[in-house]
C-alpha cells in the first residue's frame, strides 16, 4: 500500500506520515511538499525504509496527477485553500482523497463532488482530522444510539502554553481565518452566523486539563453533523475551542493586527509595490512556527508536552426517555490525532472500507467504535459517559 502526504513536510502532515510509516499494512509513504528540505528533515528524524520524499507543487495540476496516480489514497495536509484542486487531481488520478478541513464553507463546496466520486469509484473523507474528524465520529456513535437528537455540542479543549509563548503550532492562514471569520452555528433548524471569540462558557475537561474557557470558532462539523443527522430532529450544533492552543494574550495581539488590517486580502501600493498586509502577516508569523520535527516523537525522544481532549455531548431521546452522551477523546503522549486519524482513514479507504463519494467522517466509517478504538494504539483513548434519569 502507497500513501501519499501533501504537505508531508508541514507539522500534521509530518505526524501522519509518522503513523503512516509504524502502520504495518503500508508499504511506502511519499511525503511530498513545496518545501523540499522541510519534507527531506521530516523524513531524516523518522529514519523509515518506507519513506520517499518528493517535491510538489500544486499550481502544476499535471505534475500533481502524476504523482498521485499510483498511489492508493493522498492525505491532504496542505492549507485548507487547496482542498478543490487536490480532489480534482485525485480524480484523475483515480485516488482515494482525505484531507484535515474545510472551515466549513469549503466543506459545503467539496461535497458537490459527490457524483463524480462516486463516477470514479473512488472515496473522499473531508475533515479527518483531530477536530473536525473525532468529534464526527463521537456524534455517530452517540447517533446511533438515538431515536432523536436535540443537540450536538462540541468542545476542543488544549493545555494552554505560557502565557508569554509566541508559537503557532499549524497553519498560519488557518489560524488567522478561524479568529477573525465569522463561526457558524446550527440553531432552532437553521445555519446562523455568530461573531467571533463569542459565547464563551467555562467547560470541564479531564485532568490536567481542569476548567477552560471555550468560545465559538468557525468549524466543518457544523457544516455537517446536522445535515447527516436531520432525521433525528437536531435542533443545536456548534463548535468551541480555548484560543486555539495559544495563550490568551497571543491572541489578543494577533487581533489588534487583524483590527488595524494586517488580515486584509486588499492590495496595498507600498513605495510602488502592490502586496497584500495579509501576505506581509503570514510572513512574519513564519518565525513563530517551530520546525515540524519538534512535533514527532521517535522512541529516542521524549515527545512533545501537549495535552488534549476533544469532547462531543450528544442530548436526545431513547425510547422515550432523555439521554445525554458525552464522549472524550483524549491524548497527551505525542501522537495528535490531526495527524493519527487522516493517516488510519487513509489506510481504511485504501483497503475499500469506505464507499465510492464524498464523505463527512460521520457517514464515511460505518464502525466508529472500531475506528477510535484503532487510535489507542497510538495512546489516544476514547470514554463515554452515559447521563440519563433514573
Amino acid at each position: 500500500m502507497k500513501i501519499v502526504v501533501l504537505g508531508g513536510g508541514g507539522k500534521m502532515g509530518s505526524l501522519a506520515a509518522q503513523d503512516l510509516t509504524l502502520n504495518e499494512a503500508v508499504d511506502e509513504v511519499v511525503i511530498a511538499d513545496l518545501n523540499v528540505e522541510m519534507a527531506q528533515a521530516v523524513a531524516d528524524t523518522l529514519g523509515s525504509e518506507k519513506v520517499r520524499v518528493q517535491q510538489a507543487d500544486l499550481r502544476d495540476h499535471t505534475a500533481t496527477v502524476a504523482l498521485l496516480r499510483d498511489a492508493d489514497a493522498c492525505v491532504n495536509a496542505t492549507v485548507y485553500y487547496t482542498n478543490l484542486a487536490v480532489m480534482e487531481a485525485c480524480l484523475e488520478a483515480g485516488t482515494h482523497y482525505t484531507d484535515l478541513g474545510g472551515l466549513f464553507f469549503t466543506t459545503r463546496k467539496q461535497l458537490e463532488l459527490h457524483d463524480r466520486f462516486v463516477e470514479a469509484g473512488i472515496s473522499a473523507v473531508l475533515g479527518m482530522g483531530s477536530a473536525p474528524g473525532v468529534p464526527n465520529l463521537q456524534a455517530r456513535y452517540a447517533a446511533d444510539r438515538l431515536d432523536t437528537i436535540e443537540y450536538i455540542r462540541i468542545y476542543d479543549g488544549i493545555k494552554p502554553p505560557p502565557p508569554d509563548r509566541m508559537a503557532f503550532t499549524y497553519a498560519v492562514p488557518t489560524i488567522i481565518d478561524e479568529m477573525t471569520l465569522k463561526p457558524m452555528v446550527f440553531r432552532d433548524g437553521e445555519f446562523q452566523e455568530c461573531d467571533p471569540l463569542s459565547e464563551f462558557e467555562d467547560y470541564e475537561f479531564c485532568e490536567p486539563l481542569g476548567r477552560l474557557p471555550m468560545h465559538l470558532s468557525l468549524h466543518s462539523e457544523v457544516a455537517t453533523l446536522p445535515l447527516s443527522f436531520a432525521d433525528k430532529g437536531v435542533r443545536e450544533c456548534f463548535f468551541k475551542i480555548n484560543y486555539w492552543g495559544m495563550s490568551p494574550e497571543l491572541v489578543d495581539k494577533l487581533k489588534v493586527l487583524a483590527e488595524f488590517g494586517l488580515a486584509s486580502t486588499e492590495l496595498v501600493n507600498v513605495n510602488g509595490t502592490s502586496v497584500t498586509p495579509r501576505d506581509v502577516l503570514f510572513a512574519l508569523m513564519e518565525a513563530y512556527v517551530p520546525p515540524s520535527t519538534d512535533f514527532l516523537a521517535p522512541p529516542d525522544r521524549q515527545p512533545p508536552d501537549w495535552v488534549k481532549e476533544i469532547v462531543t455531548e450528544v442530548h436526545g431521546t431513547r425510547a422515550g426517555r432523555e439521554v445525554t452522551y458525552r464522549l472524550g477523546t483524549v491524548t497527551c503522549k505525542g501522537a495528535l490525532p490531526t495527524g493519527v486519524v487522516p493517516a488510519r482513514g487513509a489506510v481504511w479507504q485504501a483497503l475499500g472500507r469506505v464507499r465510492p463519494g464524498v464523505h463527512p467522517p460521520e457517514l464515511a466509517f460505518d464502525d466508529p467504535v472500531a475506528f477510535l478504538k484503532e487510535l489507542e494504539v497510538r495512546d489516544i483513548y476514547t470514554r463515554v459517559t452515559t447521563t440519563e434519569c433514573l
